[in-house]
């Protein structure tokens, strides 16, 4: 047996919320069959009616055929792999590379102890770890597009 909290009409602030046309889940309204069965479908299948005519709109090119016999310049790894293609190749001692590879994840693991103190979920509450997030976002965009640039750019961009 459900229990289903019954909203108070009487309340001003729910009154102001309906007003505005918010407030709905606000007196308990169930998910079933109003999400459920009304809004997700008309966002599943908007959202894939978008994909299809953006695909219909502006197919992806094949691209030029591989020509076993030209190699090309400098040889890049798939996107996803650029940071650490480019750790690999402006370290001098490959070792380092590897082992600053290494302890990315050993200080990612450290995040949770270090901030185990505070148990907010805000992100503006939790300034380790969101300047860590932020830190570790900036250098790997750093790092992936200075992946692209030829090695004597690669790590100033082009820029200075």
């Amino acid at each position: 047996m459900a229990i289903e909290k019954k909203p108070d009409l009487s309340d001003p602030k729910l009154r102001a919320k309906l007003a505005q046309g918010m407030g709905h889940n606000y007196y308990g309204e169930p998910a079933w069959p109003n999400d459920l069965l009304y809004v997700f479908p008309v966002v599943i299948l908007g959202t894939i009616g978008l994909l299809v005519g953006l695909a219909v709109l502006d197919p992806a090119l094949i691209g030029e055929p591989a020509d076993p016999f030209a190699t090309p310049l400098e040889i890049l790894p798939e996107w996803y792999l650029y940071p650490v293609f480019q750790i690999l190749r402006v370290l001098p001692n490959k070792l380092l590379g590897i082992a600053c590879q290494g302890a990315i994840p050993l200080g990612l693991l450290l995040v949770p102890f270090i901030e185990s103190v505070n148990k907010f979920q805000n992100p503006f509450r939790r300034p380790i770890a969101t300047a860590v997030f932020l830190f570790g976002t900036v250098v790997t965009i750093w790092l992936g597009a200075g992946a692209t640039f030829p090695i004597d750019e690669s790590l100033t961009l082009g820029l200075f």
